[in-house]
């Protein structure tokens, strides 16, 4: 996906952020990072796409006692735009379909579903980063 960010045309540029980067945020700012990347107003008014990296690598965090799953609750925020605006959000991921489901609900499991075309690799593939 990297790679694929500075190949896309101008219509369908992305950046990606680590979920990891996303949790140490909420860590500090709380549940305004949710509707920052929930809604992809990162640098202008207009939803963006977004690609979240290493989804699965971030745990749930508590902002003054309060425990969220944040990467739950920006994809399903996510899923809204894709329905009303046809926003994409990319995601990469070594988690398989049922540790999506168990870590994140199958509500959020059902949405990627629908927003999400997936490319998988072999389990014996060598590593190609």
């Amino acid at each position: 996906m990297n790679l694929m960010k500075y190949l896309t045309p101008t219509e369908h540029k992305f950046f990606v952020k680590p979920c990891r980067d996303i949790s140490f945020e909420f860590i500090q700012d709380g549940y305004q990072i949710i509707h920052k990347y929930s809604k992809g107003k990162l640098y202008e008014s207009e939803p963006k796409t977004i690609c979240f990296d290493d989804l699965g690598t971030e745990n749930n965090l508590k902002y003054y006692g309060n425990e969220c799953n944040v990467m739950a609750e920006i994809l399903l925020s996510r899923y809204d735009i894709f329905t009303v605006k046809k926003i994409q959000t990319h995601i990469t991921t070594n988690l398989s379909a049922s540790e999506i489901e168990t870590y994140y609900g199958n509500r959020v499991r059902s949405r990627m579903r629908e927003m999400f075309n997936l490319i998988a690799y072999d389990k014996t593939i060598k590593d190609k980063r």
